[in-house]
């Protein structure tokens, strides 16, 4: 069974940052790409980060330059650093892992997920 510990998030003012950790275990860590999707409320869930399983990483356009996704191998965890957040950045952020590349951006594309954590940024 595929679990992943997610920590981090909390409330900030805009313009502040804030990490988020995503915890899980060898295996899910070697096997898949993982990501970082969001929701907002009324919204739909939607994709922020994917770091794949060769190192490199994408980003949505709207936190490109502002979020950096990156993982620590040994730990076995993946890391979403957000700077420069904005108000329209709050939203519940998931870890999970994804199975393949070609829908990486639609929630489909994701096969097992964190409890998600609540990040709030105030104007």
């Amino acid at each position: 069974q595929v679990q992943f510990v997610e920590s981090g998030g909390g409330l900030v003012q805009a313009g502040g940052s804030l990490g988020l950790s995503c915890a899980t275990s060898a295996r899910t860590f070697s096997i898949y790409h993982m990501g970082w999707l969001r929701q907002a409320p009324g919204k739909e869930r939607e994709f922020v980060a994917i770091i794949w399983r060769d190192g490199s990483t994408t980003y949505a356009d709207s936190v490109k330059d502002r979020f950096t996704i990156s993982r620590d191998s040994a730990k076995n965890t993946v890391y979403l650093q957000m700077n420069s957040l904005k108000p329209e950045d709050t939203a519940v952020y998931y870890c999970a892992a994804a199975t393949g590349s070609y829908n990486y951006k639609t929630p489909t594309g994701y096969k097992y997920w964190g409890q998600g954590t609540q990040v709030t940024v105030s104007s």
